[in-house]
């Protein structure tokens, strides 16, 4: 039987979640904060890495804050047909978070491009060649976006979010384009870093421009081009097991107020408020994680009973199917 994480391995575990330091030696400041020396927390890292805990240690990246378009999409695929769509989606440039939920519509997928007019001819494209209507559920507003699984908490509840505060599309939009430095920069974070004393080396080899490029991190960080810049974890390997996509419909003078306190429980990673379709009346979308779905649907109907809500599902997920993400090498 395989152990379970020490008790500094969980505390590690929920640091790395937190953040990564923006510092030319960041687990050298995370081993202060827990009291340890860096080798410590660096021989610790690696073993959560390798035990796959930690999936990457990388940047989350808002590509709506550069301008990018995406979107979630939503289709009813027939048994039969499920296999080869599933291929042909998960070959589509953009492509990701791809999922089978427990309802008519069964297969969820997000896709980015650079507008949105290249989404919806990328949709229509699928459409005519499987003849599926695949259904496109832009964002509106953002009432979360954080995924940070408690390790201490043994499946009960996310990591604490310092800030919750609803944002439009507009209010996420960047003004200016990234700049060479910060496309290189970005697209290194996105592959994952290595788990090493100094992960930002492949900035440069030089010292002032590795100084540059972290100075360029914060900045993208503090425009909100990155969301987070810290570990990627396996949340079933947490104790999280179970997960689910909660819909609802709120009343558009409601639907702020419905989705900040939707936004606040702790089982919620995303909340957003997403565009309707004909058949599909729900406004708030919010992903929720939990030991059981027992435990999640618990946590609805006290929900939907304290606000009053009448029209909701609960898709429990089936399986993910997209594509791994290729993980960097950590030595």
């Amino acid at each position: 039987m395989r152990r379970g994480l020490s008790t500094f391995e969980k505390r590690l575990c929920n640091s790395l979640q937190n953040g990564l330091p923006i510092s030319r030696r960041p687990y050298a400041k995370i081993a202060r904060q827990l009291g340890a020396d860096e080798e410590k927390v660096l021989e610790g890292a690696r073993r959560l890495v390798k035990r796959g805990v930690i999936r990457r240690i990388g940047a989350a990246v808002n590509w709506r804050a550069i301008g990018k378009a995406s979107t979630l999409v939503a289709a009813h695929i027939e048994q039969d047909n499920l296999e080869e769509v599933i291929k042909v989606v998960n070959g589509l440039d953009g492509v990701s978070h791809n999922y089978l939920r427990e309802h008519h519509y069964n297969l969820w997928f997000t896709i980015r491009a650079d507008s949105a007019g290249q989404i919806t001819a990328v949709l229509k494209k699928l459409s005519r060649q499987f003849g599926i209507e695949f259904n496109s559920l832009p964002a509106q507003r953002t009432f979360k976006l954080d995924v940070r699984f408690d390790a201490e908490s043994d499946g009960k509840r996310l990591l604490p979010v310092l800030e919750n505060k609803h944002r439009t599309l507009k209010d996420e939009r960047r003004t200016s384009n990234l700049s060479e430095i910060d496309e290189r920069i970005l697209d290194g974070l996105q592959r994952g870093l290595k788990v090493v004393k100094r992960p930002f080396d492949f900035i440069s080899e030089d010292e002032f421009e590795i100084a540059d490029g972290l100075l360029h991190i914060e900045e993208m960080m503090a425009e909100g081009v990155i969301s987070r810049l810290g570990a990627i974890v396996d949340h079933h390997k947490l104790g999280f097991v179970a997960n689910a996509m909660f819909v609802c419909r709120a009343e558009k003078s409601r639907v702020v107020e419905v989705g900040l306190k939707l936004a606040k429980l702790k089982i919620v990673s995303h909340c957003y408020q997403r565009k309707t379709f004909a058949g599909w009346p729900f406004n708030i979308f919010a992903m929720m994680h939990g030991r059981s779905l027992k435990d999640i649907r618990r946590v609805v109907e006290r929900f939907v009973k304290a606000e009053g809500v009448d029209s909701f599902e609960v898709l429990a997920t089936v399986r993910r199917v997209s594509r791994p993400q290729k993980r960097h090498a950590n030595s």
